[in-house]
Parts: structure tokens; C-alpha cells; sequence
């Protein structure tokens, strides 16, 4: 926006153009007294977005100006309107005192400038946070070009914590890795946001996912723009780093400081992320079995939600980022067992630890908030009982203890105890929010505050005493000295009683100052002398109480990292006392984890159903056994795969997602529910269950299905687990056997991998008579009296049907429609019998088609045909080969006819 020459701005409007240019992307929230107020478009948005009155203010240009204002006291619930709708908001304050801007000149304007953008990702105010979910800012960089040789790096952190990590990626694990985090903002360098090949993948984060300069991501100045930020000379201390997580270490950075302006993030030291340290589930499998999320998007229903027992905000969020990224290290996985099974084996403690942390403010946020000049009164009593809850918790802890609670406990043994004194000594019980009118330090903390409010105090008692003589002297007994921010201490009256405040000679000590509708307002020197007292004293109070607030700030930022570490400590003995208490309440056992490939499972649970059961109808669930241990007594082989047949609402879906759940649980050092389990880690985690398309991206729900297929088949290795639900089922019944042969035989033969593989083409179930590692399993059910019983069990074996008709009535279909459907359901089995097939098979288009493709072929495409096929070697195939093996097959195969 720029002014017209014949028509100027007034300098109001002139300042807030010029701001509002330098922020051309983002919501100005420009501050006029008590209000943000938003002009021009961005009044019209956040109207529309916040349903707030659109009004106006003055002309530019020669049409209104559209305004819309929110209060400054309530301004966090509009920015987390704001922001969960995708808009960026600029905050602009006052940065000088109204008195010097009317020193020059009437017509001046206060100065103004943004002090902070509020984004997605840099959200630190405690009300527009969930308590128990990271909020990450993450930042892609990418280096060596387009193509896969182009190297790429993440960093991300939570500025309401400080926390900081890195990994090194690459195109094929990128999308799994961003999904590990769940970032609420990713920043990209302009051509990599363009370019084609991310494009697919940054569309799944929307606005989420935004463009930024290429100079932020510069990986030659990198380290030095890093190196400079934590004031060190060398990042030799800090570890071993790639020039790309360099770059984008550097990026984050560079943003953080473009979004908080003076403001300096109290950032960790950066964390690398070692690449298989962690259990890698793509977003596809992730949201298959809704371990933070449902397919919806809510929390209620998923896994996290269902095991989660903890009691701080802090352990809720540790909890949640465990189960993000399981571990790979049995032995540490083994720690952590050892810390959970500690507190199942110790329920006083336990129930002791958790009473203490039940209630416990989040000190890592208010840590947070405070290095960025964000933080009240309540922020420093947030440290101050984080510390006596610490220390109270270090010492009524056991002197054996397993690793992980030992190194917990000796970090809370050593906060700082002069610090919490300090803060125990000057800060009030009960603090305000905010410190800009005092009341937060206590009486007789420090004695200069104490005579102050004496005399603030003492001057309301002289108050109340010259109105009662004011009242006597004039005979007005409704008199009253009252205070506003414009005039002061003055003396009101209603209109009729005026003119007794004047002497007999017509002369009066009462001076008048305004008059209202109903009554009149003076002053006296004797109150303009006494409000002068007054007010110096208040001012006095409240400067000495800011300057004590400063110092304990300061204070706690010394002792930054101890508090840190005492705060990790604290949700470290939560999410472990929680995970004892799940196990005990819900009967789960501690699962052998090893880096072997064993997976057995007995009498295994799905975690969420179970739970949902439990809550509605009270029916127990079913439990069932697994083993996808390699076969043989010396179980030295590959993993085996077991191929499930059985009717719809069986149970197939479920029994194939609680053995992935399990594995999760089993890595983030929880117990699982089962009767036993003995796990090999699980390195990559895939899931193919539940149909859904893409309209962002053109596909249907088979493209879709064959999508996630591919990735399955071209990254899977021996240590992944695989499930695999209705392979081939999205297409005609041909293609869709076709596919499901050639998904299911490399997994055996190239992939090795463990899997369960569940399926309607009971014709499969013939490949577990030549692929050694394949077993046959089948869901059970019953009839009775024409009726069909879902038994849930699993057991060895092929299912005899489908059962798709009963399933269908169960549905409500109409009784002509089943009946018909068993019609046609008879007439086709006589036909596959070799029976003569009736009119009415004839007159469908599909089986007519299915049954010309079944002819049998010439004598010559015969031997074709078998000469093809023994020209094919099956164990040297990769998929793709063996794919395109069965086309030409079938291209043979059709020339014949």
C-alpha cells in the first residue's frame, strides 16, 4: 500500500502503512490504548475469521477504512483462532512513552514497532498450547541439488521448551522423518518448496509448511552463524554434524530471530538424532494405526490417549514423543523396562511419586517463557514449586534404583536450593498473572516495598478521613472522593448539591474540574497535594517489585540448565510411574525385547479396542496368540508370514494392528498386552490396512493402495514387520489375485521381512505349499441356525468363505437384496463346480468375461506359455521384474485366444 499524493495519510494511518508493508504475509495486530485494532484486508480477515464487527475509521484514498479490533486482555484466545486457521500475526507495540511523543509536536504519533511474529510453530503462550502435545518449528534443508544424490537434514525444536535435534535424511526416509516429529510449522528454502518432487509431500502440511529466503539455509556460513548463537568458538563440544544439518541448524536459527525479534530463545544444545536409532513408521502407517491421532485428527481413540496415565504436562509430552519414535537399542529399551517394572514392583512408591507430581505446574514452559521476556509472576511460581516438588521427590527416592531413575534423581539433587530460597523468600503465595501492577512479592520480603505499601496503604485511611470532613464541612453527605486515570483524586457531587461546595463570600477553596449529566467533579490543593503523595508511593511500590521480579528472572536464567535437567528429570519418574500404573491396572506383562528376529506373542491384546470394550459394553476381548518367529528349532532363519483368511467383521483388521501396536509399546520400554512376549526390534514399521484415496494428489483408492504397496516392497528388509490388509481388492478380481501373488511372494523371497498378510482370495492360501516361511491362518467363526458367530479366535487353517452375505444382513441390507444375493452366490459355486451354467450367469457382464479369460488355450500358445515360464528364474526376480514377468504372461495368454 502506498498513499496518494492528493490524499495523505494521517500519520497514524501514514505509521501503520509502513509497518504493515514491512510485513506484507502476516495479520498486523497494531496497538491503539486497550486494543490491537487490524485495518484494510486484514480487518475484513479477521472478521471473517473471528467473528468480530467489521467498522471503520476514517478514509484513505477517498473510500472508508475497514477496521476490527480485539482487546489486548483477551488477545490470546483470538491469535489461537488465528493461527489454527493458518494465518501468521504480527504483533506491533508501543516503543516509546506517549510523553515523548508529545514533546514533539501535538500532531506526533507514538512510536511503534513489531516485536514478535506469532506463526504455528513459535507459539509460547501457555493458553494457546495443549499441555501434553510438543509444539515443533522445524526447519528442511537440502543440499547437492534436486534428485535423490541431493542430501537433506532436519532440524526442529519446541521454543516452549528449548528443546533442539537434528537427523541427517534422505528422499525416500524424509516423509517418515517429518512425520516422527509432527511439526506444527516447517520453514523451506523458496526452490525447495518449488520443487516438484516435495511438493506432494508439503502439501500434506498446508500452510503449515512455508517458503523462506535461500540465504537463511546458506550451508558455507552455517556453522558460524551457529557457533555464534550459543557464543562458542567451535561446535567440537557439541558433537559431530553434517555441512546439511549444519544448514539447516542455521535456518532454524536465522528464523527464530526473524520471528522473535530482540528476543533470545534459551535453545539447548543441539541433539543428534543417530540415523537407526529409532523405529522408522512412514505417515501412511502412522495414521493406519493411530498412535497420536484417529484417521479424524482427535486424540480421544487413539493409542496414545488410551495408555495415557500421566500427571504433568511435561511427562505428557515425553510420553508422546517415545511413542513417536520408538527405540531400536534393546539395551536401551532395557533401561527404560527397568525403570517401569521398578515402580510395578512398588506401588507405596509409586502411588507416593505420583501423589507428588499430580498438580505440578510446567516448569520447562515457564522456563521458557521467562528466557524470552514472556513470563509473569506465575512463571517464576512455577519454578519455585517445580523445585520443592524436586526436592521433595529426591529425597523420599530409594537408594537402588535402576540407571535411568538413579541419573532422574541425582539431577533433581542438584537444582539450585539458593535459587529456590530466593524465589520462596520474595514471591507471595498467591501471584498475579501479570507484573505490571505488583502484588507479587510478599509482605516483609524486602523492607523498602513494606514502607511504600505503608504508605499506599495509609493514604487510602487519609482518603476516607478528608471525605467525611468534606462531607461535614459542606453538609453534602454524598459526597464522595473518587480516582480515574484522567483526572485523578476528585471530589464528586451530585448537580443540586454544586453549590453548596461555594463559601458565603462566593469564594470556595473547591475547584471545578467537569461536569456530568447528573453531577458535578472538584479538586483542592489539599487533594492535589495529597494525590502526589500518593502516587509516589505506588510508583515507588511498583518499581521496587519489578526491580526484585528482574533480579529473580536473571536468577533463574543462570541456573538455566540445571532447571532444565530437573524438569526433564520430573517427566522422566512421571512417564514411568504412569506406564507401572497402566500395566498394573490393564494386567499387561514386560515383553523380552532382543536383536534377534523372534515374534511371539501369546494371548495378545489390542490395546484401544480393549480399552473401548472395557467402557461400553463391558465384553472382554479375545485374545490370540503369534509367532512370526523365523521357523525351526534354531530359529536362525528369516521371519516368518502368516496369510489370514477369514470373513469380514472377523477380526482380521484388528488382530493384524494389535501385534504392530505391540512391537511400538514394546520399544518404547512400556509392557504390552499379552500373556508373554518375545520381540526382535522392529526397525522399520509399515501398515497397509483401510482404504482411502488422495483427492489432493489425483489418486484413487487403489492408487493410493498400490502406492504404499510399492514403498513396502522397495524398502522393507529383514528386521521390518508388515502388515497387510485386502491387497488387490480395489481392482477386477484377476488383477487384484494377480497383485496380491506378486506382493506376497517377495516379501518371502526378496524382503524377508516378518508379516501378516490378511486377504479374501482364499486361492493364496496354495503358495504356504512352496514358500517354506508362509503359514496359513484363519479367524474362526460359527453358524447356528442360519445365523453367523464371529468367534474373534485366531487358529490355523484356511477359511471354508467369506461370509459376505451375512455381514451384508447384519447391515441391514433389505432381506430381497440378501436373498438375491444368495441366489446369485449358488448359481456361481455350481458354475466353478463345472456345472451348467443358468441364463441369468450369462446375462452378467463381469462372470461372462471372467469366463472367456479361462478358456483354455491352442496346443501352440501352450507351449508358449510353458516355455516362458521356464525361462523364469523366481528366485533372481526383483518385484519389479516379476511384475513385469506376469504381464507378459498374460499378454501371451490373451494372443492365444
Amino acid at each position: 500500500m502506498t498513499a496518494d499524493k492528493d490524499a495523505a495519510p494521517t500519520p497514524m494511518m501514514a505509521q501503520y502503512i509502513e509497518i504493515k508493508a514491512a510485513n506484507p504475509d502476516c495479520l498486523l495486530f497494531y496497538r491503539m490504548g486497550d486494543f490491537y485494532e487490524l485495518f484494510f484486508d486484514d480487518a475484513a480477515e479477521a472478521s471473517r475469521t473471528l467473528g468480530i464487527t467489521l467498522t471503520k475509521r476514517g478514509k484513505h484514498l477517498g473510500e472508508d477504512i475497514p477496521m476490527a479490533g480485539v482487546p489486548v486482555v483477551s488477545a490470546d484466545e483470538y491469535l489461537q483462532k488465528l493461527i489454527a486457521f493458518g494465518h501468521r500475526v504480527a504483533v506491533c507495540e508501543q516503543v516509546e512513552d506517549p510523553a515523548e511523543a508529545r514533546k514533539r509536536g501535538a500532531k506526533s504519533v507514538v512510536k511503534r514497532d513489531v516485536v514478535r511474529l506469532v506463526t504455528p510453530g513459535t507459539i509460547t503462550e501457555e493458553a494457546l498450547l495443549e499441555p501434553g502435545r510438543p509444539n515443533h518449528l522445524m526447519a528442511l534443508a537440502r543440499l547437492g541439488g534436486a534428485g535423490r544424490n541431493a542430501a537433506f537434514a532436519l532440524a526442529w525444536t519446541d521454543l516452549s521448551t528449548g528443546s533442539f535435534r537434528l537427523v541427517e535424511s534422505d528422499i525416500d526416509r524424509l516423509a517418515t522423518d517429518i512425520a516422527a516429529v509432527e511439526p506444527s510449522e516447517i520453514v523451506v528454502a523458496e526452490p525447495v518448496f518449488h520443487d516438484e518432487t516435495l511438493q506432494p509431500l508439503l502439501r500434506r502440511y498446508g500452510r503449515a509448511a512455508r517458503p523462506e529466503p535461500q540465504a537463511l539455509f546458506d550451508g558455507a556460513t552455517a556453522e558460524e552463524r551457529v557457533c555464534r548463537f550459543f557464543g562458542v568458538a567451535t561446535l567440537a563440544g557439541f558433537g559431530g554434524f553434517s555441512r546439511v544439518e549444519l544448514a539447516a541448524a542455521a535456518a532454524l536459527i536465522a528464523y527464530l530471530g526473524k520471528t522473535q525479534m530482540a528476543a533470545r530463545p534459551a535453545l539447548q544444545r543441539p541433539e543428534r538424532v543417530v540415523a537407526g536409532s529409532l523405529m522408522q513408521i512412514d505417515p501412511a502407517t502412522r495414521a493406519s494405526l493411530e498412535l497420536t491421532r484417529t484417521m479424524s485428527g482427535k486424540r480421544q481413540g487413539s493409542l496414545l490417549s488410551t495408555i495415557d496415565r500421566t500427571v504433568t504436562g511435561a511427562g505428557a509430552r515425553l510420553l508422546a514423543g517415545r511413542l513417536a519414535a520408538p527405540l531400536t537399542d534393546p539395551a536401551a529399551i532395557r533401561a527404560r523396562q527397568a525403570s517401569v517394572g521398578a515402580f510395578v514392583a512398588d506401588m507405596p512408591n509409586r502411588q507416593r511419586l505420583r501423589a507428588a507430581l499430580t498438580g505440578l505446574p510446567d516448569t520447562e514452559r515457564a522456563l521458557s517463557r521467562l528466557s524470552l521476556g514472556r513470563g509473569g509472576p506465575r512463571a517464576l511460581a512455577a519454578i519455585r514449586d517445580g523445585l520443592e516438588a524436586g526436592f521433595a521427590v529426591a529425597a523420599a527416592a530409594d537408594t537402588e534404583l535402576p540407571d535411568e531413575l538413579r541419573d532422574a534423581v541425582a539431577a533433581l539433587a542438584a537444582l539450585p536450593r539458593s535459587l529456590h530460597q530466593a524465589l520462596s523468600e520474595t514471591l507471595a503465595d498467591q501471584v498475579p498473572l501479570i507484573k505490571r501492577d505488583g502484588g507479587f512479592v510478599r509482605d516483609g520480603a524486602i523492607p523498602a516495598l513494606d514502607a511504600a505499601r505503608a504508605l499506599r496503604e495509609n493514604s487510602r485511611r487519609v482518603i476516607a478521613e478528608l471525605q467525611g470532613r468534606y462531607a461535614a464541612e459542606t453538609g453534602v453527605r454524598n459526597l464522595r472522593i473518587k480516582h480515574n486515570n484522567v483526572l485523578g483524586y476528585f471530589v464528586e457531587v451530585g448537580e443540586a448539591q454544586a453549590k453548596a461546595l461555594a463559601g458565603e463570600d462566593g469564594e470556595t477553596r473547591f475547584i471545578h474540574r467537569q461536569t456530568l449529566a447528573s453531577a458535578m467533579r472538584f479538586t483542592t490543593s489539599e487533594l492535589g497535594e495529597l494525590e502526589t503523595r500518593i502516587a509516589g508511593a505506588a510508583t515507588e511500590a511498583l518499581r521496587i517489585e519489578l526491580e526484585a521480579f528482574e533480579r529473580l528472572v536473571a536468577a533463574v536464567g543462570e541456573a538455566a540448565e540445571a532447571l532444565r535437567r530437573g524438569a526433564e528429570a520430573l517427566a522422566v519418574l512421571d512417564v514411568s510411574t504412569a506406564l507401572a500404573e497402566l500395566a498394573v491396572a490393564e494386567e499387561w506383562t514386560p515383553p523380552h525385547v532382543d536383536d534377534s528376529l523372534a515374534f511371539t506373542v501369546e494371548g495378545g491384546r489390542h490395546p484401544v479396542v480393549e480399552a473401548a470394550l472395557k467402557a461400553g459394553s463391558g465384553e472382554p476381548f479375545v485374545s490370540n496368540d503369534c509367532d512370526l518367529s523365523p521357523p525351526g528349532a534354531s530359529r536362525d532363519g528369516f521371519g516368518a508370514i502368516w496369510l489370514l483368511t477369514g470373513p469380514n467383521m472377523g477380526g482380521k483388521s484388528t488382530f493384524l494392528r494389535q501385534n504392530a501396536l505391540i512391537a511400538v509399546l514394546a520399544q518404547i520400554g512400556s509392557c504390552v498386552p499379552a500373556t508373554r512376549a518375545h520381540l526382535g526390534v522392529v526397525d522399520r514399521l509399515f501398515s497397509r490396512v483401510g482404504a482411502s484415496d488422495d483427492h489432493a494428489e489425483g489418486r484413487s483408492t487403489f492408487m493410493v493402495e498400490m502406492v504404499e504397496t510399492a514403498a513396502i516392497l522397495n524398502q522393507a528388509g529383514e528386521r521390518a514387520l508388515v502388515i497387510l490388509d485386502e491387497i488387490g481388492r480395489g481392482t477386477a478380481t484377476y488383477d487384484g489375485l494377480s497383485i496380491a501373488f506378486a506382493a506376497v511372494e517377495p516379501l518371502h523371497e526378496v524382503n524377508h521381512c516378518r508379516a501378516l498378510f490378511a486377504t479374501h482370495f482364499h486361492e493364496m492360501t496354495a503358495l504356504a505349499a512352496r514358500l517354506t516361511r508362509m503359514r496359513n491362518a484363519t479367524m474362526r467363526v460359527k453358524e447356528w441356525e442360519g445365523e453367523v458367530v464371529f468367534l474373534h479366535e485366531v487358529t490355523a487353517g484356511v477359511a471354508d468363505r467369506s461370509y459376505g452375505i451375512q455381514v451384508a444382513k447384519l447391515a441391514g441390507l433389505p432381506a430381497k437384496a440378501v436373498e438375491r444375493a444368495r441366489q446369485v452366490l449358488a448359481e456361481l459355486e455350481r458354475g466353478e463346480q463345472g456345472e451348467k451354467r443358468t441364463a441369468f450367469v450369462d446375462d452378467l457382464p463381469l462372470f461372462s468375461a471372467v469366463a472367456q479369460r479361462v478358456e483354455t488355450p491352442a496346443p501352440e500358445a501352450h507351449d508358449k506359455l510353458r516355455d516362458a515360464l521356464a525361462a523364469l528364474d523366481p528366485d533372481s526376480l526383483s518385484p519389479r521384474e516379476a511384475l513385469e514377468a506376469l504381464y507378459s504372461l498374460t499378454a501371451l495368454l490373451r494372443a492365444s485366444r
